[in-house]
């Protein structure tokens, strides 16, 4: 009787250690709370503005583990107003059709008529209120924009881009003083001044918070405050060319003039390029884009105090100023960059697909190259997706950070492997130089938004996860703040609600694992009803897999990188896939798109259950884990959630590409389609248009050769024997002709003759007072 007595008492002391807070709390919670403090990550004051920065928008719903569906699909999914679409049809347009990419970099630069033009219509002012002379564009307005010039030349985006996203006018918006916003927007929206923004410097890149760029407050003989400003940056976009720099440094007042001690802090003030002491004159080369990036120093620059970016009332505060406008800022510009990327490599890769022939047939119709196709395709649609639900929760007023972060970095990244696909299967034609070739220079500009405003692998290593999960987690930034304030009452219910959700995570996933999602509720039915429950089941893992990480290595997390880029990994597909659903719901479920969605959700789960599995493969957790770890791995071996897209899939995929025009068209939407034939795009849709409607004759022929009617020595063509059997009407003959000279022409690559390709390679640079000149 002593045994059971004794568990059965042990049991009730347990019980009432769990359930009541005056007791839990000195006994449990407390000490728990003062020896988990030691383990609590170290978040310099620049990490904590960098974690508080923005809002945290339906990503929480993955850190949450039961993912809320309705408010997922419910977020605003915006369409191009009539204005703006008048504005895409109308200025967007023009400028596309005033220089081709070959000539922008045959010049090195845009023709002056270019500049002229841009100025005029305002596409340096994008995001300027109408009140200060700008055109008062919406996130998605801007990002439709940018689809469109992207899938013209990467030079237009760099250009356009730098001055509607990070830069003077983004800041001056937000924290400018009325005197500021009154003198400098209305000369930035009409290109009267042309802005750079430098931040990143030889020692401080990716840690920018490092700066070495050095600024004084002394009081000049006139008894008013200056500053005297010392810096050198690099990688600093239209720097070369910029006639306002807004430049971030750390601000140092040695007699305290200010008020706010000897070391303000981080700030960013507008330096004029005609002040003293500022030496712009070299220039960078990247990856040969012809865009202006150059370095910049200044040397005993004076200004007055009032330059800062709000005034003194913002001295100290440009870290935050500028993390808050980073947090949603980077989420816009490069998606829309690499949607106009991937759509200019979908509409390619799938006409000459049609167009090149080999072994007698369009290259297209081999299953080596289906695969590369459906992945174009469906990657394509991904892109598209993010950036559509991204610019709607900006307009709606979110500061999305985490997303911002994920879209930045998959879209680049994929935008990357779609390049490299289509050049795979443009093969000999992809890597010819010359005014034919539609992708030689998207592919070697790939790299600069891979690299810039936060570099690829420190956004996935740091800034999607290890700085995410303290902004997303729907306790943990609050049980750190409680524990920083020794609020014991408040640590004491944030940890045992912990406790609760990882439970009930736990058993959700292993439900959801060992039944195939189907306990989970999808908020749609029909075919795409089964990835909402597996997504379920991925939310539920990943948050169970989160809690175990967080056990295991507190605040040392964020420095076992390989772990947080899977987890990264995981989250960026959660949000991605997501879209795509959200998407998908959003345009009515069009069946030509079925196919496509299919593959990306596919694809996506996929790169989930990649991520999953290294992660459980290399999460070590003692006891906890020995307990954990088996079950779940046994769920993810009885019920994956994906493999990849089947070859069936694919192929529907590959071949809706190649000859659905509603499909095709609904895919490439809002990009730069030039009708002339003599131009390198319009000339290999043509040839597409032609091959696809003489296809079925070709097959006929082919029949007639199988049956007998037509008989070939290979002196002549089946086509010539056939019109000469009266095997075709004229009308046909003729349709034969012109698809057989439009996909001759079409598939022809550029070659100079050796003066010319030695005159191309000794052009020198332009020199840059005759340049800035043209831009006056």
């Amino acid at each position: 009787m002593l045994l059971p007595t004794l568990l059965l008492s042990l049991t009730i002391v347990l019980i009432l250690l769990v359930t009541v807070p005056w007791l839990r709390r000195p006994l449990v919670s407390t000490p728990f709370g003062k020896a988990a403090i030691k383990r609590l990550p170290k978040i310099s004051d620049t990490e904590r503005a960098a974690i508080e920065a923005g809002q945290v928008w339906v990503e929480g719903e993955f850190f949450s583990g039961k993912p809320d569906w309705q408010r997922i699909l419910n977020e605003p999914y915006p369409q191009v107003p009539l204005e703006v679409q008048a504005f895409l049809d109308g200025p967007v347009e023009r400028v596309c059709q005033m220089a081709t990419d070959w000539e922008i970099y045959q010049r090195k630069d845009l023709p002056p008529e270019v500049w002229k033009f841009l100025k005029h219509e305002k596409f340096f002012g994008m995001m300027i209120p109408q009140e200060f002379g700008g055109l008062g564009f919406s996130n998605l307005a801007y990002s439709a924009v940018m689809v469109k010039l992207a899938s013209r030349s990467f030079t237009h985006v760099a250009t356009v881009g730098v001055t509607n996203s990070l830069g003077p006018a983004k800041l001056l918006l937000r924290y400018g003083t009325p005197e500021q916003k009154a003198r400098y927007l209305p000369r930035l929206a009409i290109g009267e001044e042309i802005p750079c923004f430098a931040l990143t410097e030889p020692l401080a890149g990716s840690d920018a918070a490092s700066l070495t760029s050095r600024g004084e407050v002394f009081k000049g003989d006139d008894g008013q405050l200056y500053l005297r400003l010392n810096w050198q940056k690099r990688y600093i976009t239209l720097g070369a060319i910029a006639t306002l720099i807004g430049l971030a440094f750390r601000l140092y007042d040695p007699d305290n003039l200010l008020g706010l001690g000897h070391d303000v802090g981080i700030t960013c003030a507008l330096v004029p390029r005609e002040t003293p002491g500022v030496i712009i004159d070299h220039r960078h080369d990247p990856m040969g884009v012809p865009f202006f990036n150059s370095p910049i120093e200044g040397h005993d620059v004076v200004l007055p105090i009032d330059q800062i970016i709000g005034g003194v009332a913002q001295a100290g505060q440009g870290w935050k100023m500028l993390m808050q406008t980073l947090a949603a800022g980077r989420g816009i510009s490069f998606p829309a960059t690499c949607t106009g990327v991937a759509k200019l490599v979908t509409r390619v890769a799938s006409a000459h697909s049609v167009v090149r022939q080999q072994f007698g047939l369009p290259i297209g119709r081999f299953e080596g190259v289906e695969e590369p196709l459906a992945r174009i395709a469906g990657l394509t649609y991904v892109v598209d997706a993010a950036r559509l639900y991204t610019c709607g929760a900006v307009d709606g007023g979110a500061q999305p950070a985490v997303v911002s972060a994920i879209a930045k970095y998959q879209t680049t990244e994929l935008a990357r492997t779609i390049v490299n696909d289509g050049m795979d299967i443009l093969g000999g034609s992809g890597i010819c130089r010359g005014p034919r070739n539609l992708l030689a220079h998207v592919y070697t500009a790939i790299p600069i938004a891979i690299t810039v405003e936060g570099a690829n692998i420190l956004t996935r290593t740091l800034m999607i996860f290890g700085q995410g999960v303290i902004r997303c987690h729907p306790y943990l930034y609050s049980e750190i703040q409680a524990l920083y304030d020794s609020d014991w009452v408040a640590f004491d219910r944030l940890l045992w609600g912990h406790v609760g959700a990882f439970i009930r995570n736990v058993s959700r996933s292993m439900g959801l694992g060992l039944t195939q999602g189907r306990l989970a509720k999808a908020p749609v039915s029909g075919p795409t009803a089964p990835y909402y429950r597996k997504l379920s089941w991925a939310s539920a893992t990943f948050a169970v897999l989160t809690d175990m990480a967080l056990i295991r290595y507190g605040g040392s997390l964020k420095r076992h990188e390989n772990l947080t880029g899977r987890y990264a990994d995981a989250l960026s597909w959660l949000y991605l896939t997501s879209a795509v659903l959200r998407r998908f719901e959003a345009e009515g479920r069009p069946d030509a798109d079925l196919a496509t969605v299919q593959w990306a959700a596919q694809y996506g789960l996929t790169q989930i259950q990649t991520a999953f599995e290294g992660i459980a493969r290399n999460l070590s957790l003692p006891v906890l884990g020995m307990l954990l770890k088996p079950v779940m791995l046994l769920g993810l071996r009885l019920n994956p959630l994906a493999t990849l897209p089947s070859d069936r899939l694919a192929h529907q995929v590959a071949n809706d590409l190649q000859t659905l025009e509603t499909m095709r068209d609904r895919l490439t939407a809002g990009i730069h389609l030039p009708t002339d034939p003599t131009e390198a795009l319009g000339r290999l849709e043509q040839a597409r248009r032609l091959s696809l409607q003489a296809a079925p004759l070709h097959r006929r022929l082919k029949d007639n050769l199988r049956t007998g009617q037509l008989v070939t020595d290979g002196s002549k063509s089946l086509e010539t024997l056939a019109h000469q059997a009266g095997l075709l009407t004229q009308n046909e003959w003729d349709l034969l002709t012109a698809a057989d000279e439009a996909r001759t022409d079409a598939i022809q690559v550029d070659a100079f003759t050796f003066d010319q390709y030695a005159a191309g390679s000794q052009v020198d640079s332009p020199t840059l007072q005759p340049l800035l000149s043209d831009r006056g």
